[in-house]
């Protein structure tokens, strides 16, 4: 099925992602609510940010160009002397801004 992208077909596509979200979403959190937190689901829960981050982050520093790997670098080393997320995340854009900038 093909949606044309002018027009409305952009609203459309736009509101069926938003519909899908909502629907991921909510269905999660009614899906947890027949599931009882014993100690071990609650480490699962917390594995899985962690989880997440590295299956999104792992492409980025294999097939990115210079400026998302010494992004990724500078927000590492950020986070690991300063120890706040906000700071390391805002370096890390500022060195990918800078590289990009200055190598392209």
């Amino acid at each position: 099925m093909m949606i044309e992208t002018a027009g409305f077909g952009v609203f459309i596509i736009i509101a069926v992602m938003t519909l899908v979200t909502l629907a991921t979403r909510w269905g999660g959190i009614f899906i947890m609510g027949f599931v009882p937190i014993s100690y071990r689901v609650q480490q699962f829960i917390n594995a899985m940010s962690g989880s997440v981050l590295v299956a999104l982050l792992t492409p980025l520093a294999i097939e990115g160009d210079i400026g998302a790997k010494l992004a990724l670098l500078a927000t590492a080393v950020t986070m690991v002397v300063v120890k706040k997320p906000l700071i390391a995340i805002s370096v890390g854009i500022l060195v990918a801004a800078l590289t990009r900038q200055l190598v392209s």
